[in-house]
């Protein structure tokens, strides 16, 4: 194995603990019947994909949405439901990756969407009053790329821009397609169950 330089990861169910059916709750108690056929735990449906490939942007989501449910939703109800997914954001995994970064270029590629990254990009995500910026060196969300995992397009985008070779760096993520994909590019994986503290397995890996 090579040295590893970099750090790249996952988001929702690495990061930050999530669970499907909360948000799937919440956004048919918000009037969206189809709810339970849209929303998937790694990958979307219909215009749930459609804003998390950026082929959407958020303000027609929410009017599609409010169609949807026949009713007019704001942009803090829709971001309520997609916040749905989230079940916690442990400070200590955040606090190890500013460590991580004393030694490491560290990176997030995440399928997600501007409600979910504008509440990650606030001073709301945790009680340090910080965003997620402020604990890697740069943010790769899908909707800004316009490709989501395990699509390889996504990957190649971020190779590119951070000019890292996949050998030299680590891929931890929750979903077995995306470490499918990493894999096949080269990276080196790490494939932890959603909400799992891999802080142990990580330092492992490192010490090789």
């Amino acid at each position: 194995m090579k040295e590893i330089k970099n750090i790249v990861f996952d988001f929702g169910g690495v990061l930050i603990g999530i669970d499907r059916d909360k948000a799937v709750k919440a956004f048919q108690e918000a009037g969206v019947k189809e709810a339970e056929q849209l929303l998937g735990e790694y990958h979307q449906q219909g215009i749930f994909q459609e804003v998390e490939d950026g082929r959407m942007d958020a303000e027609t989501f929410r009017k599609e949405l409010s169609g949807m449910c026949g009713k007019e939703l704001t942009y803090k109800e829709v971001e309520s439901g997609w916040k749905g997914f989230v079940t916690e954001v442990p400070q200590y995994k955040l606090d190890y990756l500013n460590e991580l970064r004393k030694k490491y270029k560290v990176y997030i590629l995440s399928n997600t969407n501007p409600y979910m990254m504008g509440w990650a990009r606030s001073s709301e995500l945790t009680l340090a009053g910080k965003p997620l910026d402020a604990y890697v060196d740069k943010i790769y969300a899908s909707y800004e790329i316009g490709v989501t995992k395990p699509g390889r397009g996504i990957f190649d985008y971020m190779i590119k821009d951070t000019g890292l070779d996949p050998a030299e760096t680590i891929f931890v993520d929750d979903g077995a397609s995306n470490i499918a994909m990493g894999q096949e590019l080269g990276f080196v994986t790490l494939q932890p169950e959603n909400g799992e503290d891999w802080r142990a397995e990580l330092d492992k890996m490192l010490e090789r």
